[in-house]
């Protein structure tokens, strides 16, 4: 039976303390909140990622934050133990530190999430720690991200040189240091993200990094097959619903087209009295 109890701060700083790995998964409505939920999740992101899973961009780049606040509200309605992520889009919290606060302070205040996440390194420590002193926690986010990554040469693995490594280290304790509780590295080197997770603090996630982390986190469309526009590496699909899916939209199809259904059991019906009496009503409508 899964456990009724809201994940809190306390709960993910233990899970690190035991070395019990963290869990999360990304959802964008409410009943996919639900279900992960139901899976037990210990945390759920609100990703940009909803860009090209949910809106069919080609990159994360074109989120709103109307859009991130309209799913946030959507996942906070259908889960109520995991804690939620809510994903600060491109441009939220780059140009102005006043507008940063006020962007995660919506977060927090319209759509119910429990902290919020920006991508960066030693360039967001001013902003982060502006959010963290307005009161709201900031999950860091290194490595590959998305929003940047045509600077970075496309999504690729970073880190891969002794430099690169030693610049997402630092990073990463200058994160820790400028108020972060949690950092996301993606597409690292396994054997990097495990120093950078011993050297920390904080709890790390992992997406692409290797089993070293304190979590890990993936894509909800990835996991279950259902996004296949593009599937990095580090992707496990644990089932391919897109076949089922459209296996299971094509039999419907079919079955209407040669009015298999709706069946009988499908239908409602009056009561005969009530049918012969309708009848007797619009005889002269019939006529």
């Amino acid at each position: 039976m899964t456990n009724k109890k809201k994940m809190t701060l306390t709960d993910l700083f233990r899970k690190k303390s035991e070395s019990t790995p963290i869990t999360m998964l990304t959802a964008y409505d409410y009943s996919q909140a639900k279900m992960v939920e139901a899976a037990g999740a210990d945390m759920i992101l609100i990703g940009d990622s909803l860009g090209m899973t949910v809106l069919g961009y080609d990159s994360t780049v074109y989120v709103t934050m109307e859009d991130m606040l309209h799913h946030c509200k959507a996942v906070k309605r259908g889960a109520s133990r995991p804690f939620l992520v809510g994903d600060m889009p491109f441009m939220s919290y780059q140009t102005d530190i006043a507008d940063a606060v006020r962007n995660a302070g919506r977060f927090i205040k319209e759509a119910g999430v429990d902290c919020v996440k920006l991508e960066g390194g030693a360039s967001r420590v001013k902003v982060i720690k502006a959010i963290v002193s307005a009161g709201i926690p900031v999950v860091g986010h290194i490595g590959l991200t998305p929003q940047t990554a045509t600077q970075l040469g496309g999504y690729k693995v970073q880190g891969k040189t002794a430099e690169a490594a030693e610049k997402l280290l630092q990073d990463a304790l200058m994160l820790e240091q400028a108020g972060c509780f949690m950092i996301v590295l993606e597409a690292v080197p396994a054997r990097l993200a495990a120093i950078i997770s011993e050297k920390l603090s904080i709890p790390t996630v992992g997406i692409g990094a290797g089993a070293g982390c304190d979590g890990q986190v993936l894509v909800y469309h990835d996991l279950l097959g259902i996004f296949d526009d593009f599937v990095p590496k580090f992707v496990k699909k644990y089932a391919n619903l897109k076949e089922h899916t459209v296996d299971a939209l094509k039999q419907y199809c079919l079955e209407v087209e040669a009015r298999q259904f709706p069946a009988p059991e499908h239908s409602y019906e009056m009561e005969e009295g009530e049918f012969e009496r309708f009848l007797k009503r619009i005889e002269h409508e019939l006529a």
